[in-house]
């Protein structure tokens, strides 16, 4: 995130934000080091991302404004935000062991619990950026109806949506099984708002 990139999205009255799924804390310090009038609250379910986004945050010297804790989704959060950013698992399936946790999210849970309580959490000018891959839906694994209705049932309404084409080396190499999926594949950044 360049400095300023996000200006016209977030207020310069919004001081409190979360970052929720931090893992290394790479959104936290982005959004710090973007938005100087932020505090941000970073949490992880792991308590090894959590060790390292501690070193990242001190490496930044933003441990005044970023505080890390374990928490298991918006449920064991209290309070409200500004803005709340989650980059969950983008895939729909079960993890084999806890760092995959990182990429897969069995039936959706996390996601779902994430649409179903940003609005408790949000003020009432608040945004939750959702920044989620496609490639659930190249692979059959959820839809984008799907996706829409948990918005609509959070209560939420989508106010601006970015796009971005997925560019890693896995695009190129047409002998990968999921060659086709990851070639069609977009990252989106959806602002979500009360409705």
């Amino acid at each position: 995130i360049a400095h300023g990139s996000f200006d016209p999205w977030l207020s310069p009255n919004s001081t409190q934000a979360l970052d929720l799924c931090t893992g290394g804390a790479s959104l936290a310090v982005l959004l710090a080091l973007a938005y100087p009038q932020l505090h941000i609250d970073a949490s992880d379910i792991s308590s090894q991302a959590l060790e390292v986004a501690q070193i990242n945050i001190e490496r930044h010297g933003l441990q005044d404004r970023i505080h890390a804790f374990a928490s298991d989704g918006l449920q064991h959060i209290k309070g409200v935000y500004d803005l709340i950013v989650c980059n969950p698992p983008w895939l729909p399936a079960r993890a084999s062991a806890p760092i995959e946790r990182a990429i897969y999210d069995e039936n959706s849970a996390m996601l779902k619990g994430f649409l179903a309580g940003l609005a408790q959490h949000l003020t009432p000018k608040g945004e939750g950026w959702l920044i989620l891959s496609d490639l659930a839906e190249h692979l059959g694994l959820r839809s984008r109806a799907e996706l829409e209705a948990w918005i609509a049932e959070g209560g939420l309404k989508v106010v601006g949506k970015l796009d971005t084409k997925a560019a890693h080396k896995k695009v190129q190499d047409k002998n990968d099984p999921l060659h086709a999926a990851r070639a069609a594949e977009v990252t989106s950044l959806w602002r979500l708002a009360v409705k």
